[in-house]
């Protein structure tokens, strides 16, 4: 009987263990890939004093996935924002460094309910972005479709190495 139960208590440690060792590849996943994508969201304090204080029980870090790809003419970087409106969302570039902010307005459509999960973050944000080489910033397209931006950058200077003869 003493030796079922240790057994039982191995396997359940085993168990533990390899949830454990889940849960921790999962967050250094998380960390190393979307380390960057962690973005704040600060609450106005004229919003604050309109919801009455009921943004404060929301969490203030949420996800802004993004990604670049560089393809042969231009730098494509996409970034996740659900719930945005495309006119609170700005875009401005400043060197290598794409900058994306704007606000994510929290709305209700009732005054009397109770919140049992609470995920998503409300307020203003911004978010940087790396770009991996200079783009012509008087070429740049953005467009927002199904809660996704996308800018488009054209890459400067020349598409391929090239060799300079020393004199």
């Amino acid at each position: 009987m003493l030796d079922s139960l240790k057994q039982t208590g191995k396997n359940i440690g085993r168990e533990i263990g390899r949830a454990w060792e889940s849960l921790s590849e999962g967050w250094r996943e998380l960390l190393s890939r979307s380390g960057d994508a962690l973005t704040h969201f600060g609450r106005h304090r004229e919003q604050a004093r309109q919801d009455g204080g009921a943004l404060a029980a929301f969490p203030s870090w949420s996800l802004l996935a993004g990604e670049v790809e560089e393809t042969a003419k231009d730098i494509v970087v996409r970034v996740e924002l659900p719930g945005i409106n495309k006119e609170d969302c700005q875009i401005t570039i400043d060197g290598n460094m794409l900058h994306v902010s704007g606000e994510k307005v929290f709305e209700s459509e009732t005054v009397d309910s109770t919140y049992h999960v609470m995920e998503r973050a409300y307020g203003a944000f911004h978010r940087g972005i790396a770009l991996p080489r200079s783009v012509n910033i008087e070429r740049a397209e953005a467009r927002y479709r199904n809660g996704v931006l996308t800018v488009r950058l054209p890459k400067e200077g020349s598409e391929t190495a090239r060799s300079i003869p020393v004199a």
